[in-house]
């Protein structure tokens, strides 16, 4: 019963495509009225993924990967 659960769980909040597509539509829709806003919105996704991308690498690659800490001792 725990199993039939976590499946019905996992598909409504996890798994669910309606969710995921909707999820950053959004701030995309109340944004892109003209083009000038739209443009401006991409520079700042772009400014946003230029600068959190290279931090998630060092993070994982020097924090959270196997033997990640090995440096420390």
């Amino acid at each position: 019963m725990e199993n039939l659960l976590n499946i019905f769980i996992t598909s409504i909040f996890i798994d669910n495509m309606i969710f995921a597509y909707f999820l950053g539509m959004c701030a995309f829709l109340a944004i892109s009225k003209t083009i000038k806003t739209s443009v401006g919105f991409g520079l700042v996704i772009l400014f946003v993924l230029g600068i959190t991308v290279p931090i998630n690498y060092l993070i994982y690659t020097f924090l959270l990967e196997k033997g990640a800490l090995v440096w420390i001792s």
